[in-house]
C-alpha cells in the first residue's frame, strides 16, 4: 500500500502526478488526510478542496510499501506539526519503507535527522533543512530508502524514482511511453 499524506495547503501537482502515475502501474495508492475533520476534505495551497480516502491515523503502517509527503505552504508546515505524520515516518524508518518527499517536504524528514549523509534535494532555499545531507541539484534523487525531488516540475521525475523503486526500471519506461513522456 501507498500512502499518500494531504495535509491543508498541499501543492496539488506533488500530490496528484504521484497518485496517477502509481495508479497507472497497478499500485494500490490511499490519500491520508492530516489535520482534516471527519470528513476528510482537505484543501490545496491553490485552494482545490478533496476529500481524502481515509484518515492519516487510519494508515497501516505494517501495508506500507511507500509514504509520500508533497511539498506546498502550508501544508509542509502543516505535515511537520502533525505527530500522526511523525509516527509514521519512524515507523517507515524503522520498517525500511520507501519515503518520497517533494519540493518543501524534504525539510521534514531532513528536520527529524533522516537526510544525514544522504543525497538528497529539495525546493530551493529549504536546503538549510536537509541536515546533514549532501544537497544535490538533479530533479529527483534517491538514496536508499528515500527519494526526494525539487518540486511540482519535477513531479513525473518524482514518480519516476518512486515506481522505479517500487517495481522496476522497465515499468518506468513502460509508464512514461503510455504517457508520451521522454526525457532529455
Amino acid at each position: 500500500m501507498v500512502y499518500v499524506f494531504l495535509a491543508d495547503g498541499f501543492e496539488e501537482t506533488e500530490a496528484i502526478t504521484p497518485i496517477d502515475m502509481l495508479r497507472r502501474c497497478g499500485f494500490d495508492v490511499l490519500t491520508a488526510a492530516v489535520g482534516a475533520g471527519s470528513d476528510r476534505m482537505v484543501t490545496s495551497s491553490h485552494k482545490v478542496t478533496v476529500k481524502a480516502d481515509i484518515s492519516a491515523d487510519e494508515c497501516d503502517m505494517e501495508s506500507a510499501e511507500l509514504i509520500i509527503l508533497p511539498g506546498g505552504m502550508p501544508g509542509t508546515k502543516n505535515l511537520a506539526a502533525s505527530e500522526c505524520v511523525k509516527k509514521c515516518i519512524n515507523r517507515a524508518v524503522e520498517r525500511n519503507i520507501l519515503i518520497g518527499a517533494i519540493c518543501a517536504a524534504p525539510s521534514v524528514i531532513g528536520e527529524m535527522g533522516l537526510l544525514k549523509g544522504k543525497r538528497a534535494v529539495c525546493y530551493p532555499g529549504f536546503e538549510v533543512a536537509l541536515k546533514g545531507a549532501e544537497v544535490c541539484t538533479e530533479p529527483a534523487v534517491r538514496d536508499g530508502n528515500i527519494i526526494t525531488a525539487r518540486g511540482a516540475g519535477a513531479a513525473l521525475e518524482f514518480s519516476e524514482e518512486l515506481i522505479k523503486a517500487l517495481s522496476s526500471e522497465k515499468k518506468s519506461k513502460e509508464l512514461s511511453e503510455s504517457i508520451v513522456w521522454k526525457k532529455k
